[in-house]
């Protein structure tokens, strides 16, 4: 049965030479789907990003840490955005969230269709040292998986095994969502990297495995031993507190003029869907005037 809280799960496998890391992010995905009102295909796309963007984040050195997760291919589906910091609370969007495409052939969800290949996929990450890391990579085929392990090659120089999958039901709800991902470690040489891609190839129903079977029995075929394991939430940042420092920042003359012209000013956080509205007494108090 899937997990109700998504996990992140690692261990060290292959003689110790190859960093595995297995996720289930079924219970991420559903609440994206919850807040965004995702289309099948919509959730796979976000879901197998949201899905990229925790396992990077299981790499930052402090919860206060971040990163960003961008990937533009042009698609129906628009752009996709994730932040995640190092607590794994992860947040995140499609621009067009009910975007409809048919089954591939083989009939699986046309993420590739959705997402487009024609950008790039690009990694923010702050360590808090003062100078963030920018790293960007050509999109290969927008079916997130290859396009991630492209990022890892050219922007990290570090080669990485990658395989996602998100199965959603016909009520819309998903079943089975998670990513299996294979880092040889430094010095670990040609036959470790080998290895990890033959052993990847194997996981073209990934969201099946998932969904049935649970992140664990993966975990046991490869005899994985020692495994840490990490709670990963959708969970947003923002506040009201936020928004209205983002309306006091616009000065009490736009502020009041765009409340004159809309009747209310309207906050929007992409990454969670939620609207933060103030009206004209909310806008007086920040201002500090008499309501």
């Amino acid at each position: 049965m899937p997990e109700t809280v998504s996990k992140l799960y690692r261990a060290l496998v292959f003689e110790e030479r190859i960093s595995l890391a297995v996720l289930d992010t079924t219970a991420l995905v559903n609440e994206a789907i919850v807040r965004h009102g995702l289309s099948a295909v919509a959730a796979a796309a976000l879901g197998r990003t949201m899905t990229a963007a925790a396992y990077l984040a299981g790499w930052l050195k402090e919860e206060a840490s971040s990163l960003s997760v961008s990937v533009d291919g042009g698609g129906p589906g628009g752009r996709i955005g994730v932040a995640a910091d190092g607590a794994l609370c992860i947040r995140g969007y499609i621009e067009h969230p009910d975007v409809q495409l048919p089954p591939r052939a083989d009939g699986k969800l046309d993420v590739g269709g959705c997402v487009g290949k024609n950008g790039t996929f690009t990694v923010i990450r702050d360590d808090g040292e003062g100078i963030p890391f920018v790293g960007t990579s050509r999109l290969v085929s927008g079916e997130i998986a290859e396009d991630v392990s492209a990022y890892f090659l050219t922007s990290e120089q570090r080669p990485t095994a990658v395989a996602l999958g998100v199965r959603i039901g016909a009520d819309g709800t998903c079943l089975g969502a998670g990513g299996v991902f294979l880092q040889p470690l430094p010095g670990a040489g040609e036959e470790a990297l080998d290895f990890a891609q033959a052993r990847i190839a194997g996981y073209t129903n990934l969201s099946a495995v998932i969904g049935k079977e649970g992140a664990k029995s993966v975990l046991a075929d490869f005899d994985a031993g020692d495994v840490t394991v990490r709670d990963v939430r959708f969970q947003c940042h923002c506040s009201r507190e936020r928004a209205a420092s983002a309306v006091l920042a616009m000065g009490r003359e736009d502020a009041f003029s765009l409340l004159r012209e809309e009747g209310s000013i309207r906050v929007h956080c992409h990454y969670c869907n939620t609207d933060y509205t103030f009206d004209e007494a909310d806008l007086r108090k920040l201002f500090g005037e008499s309501v």
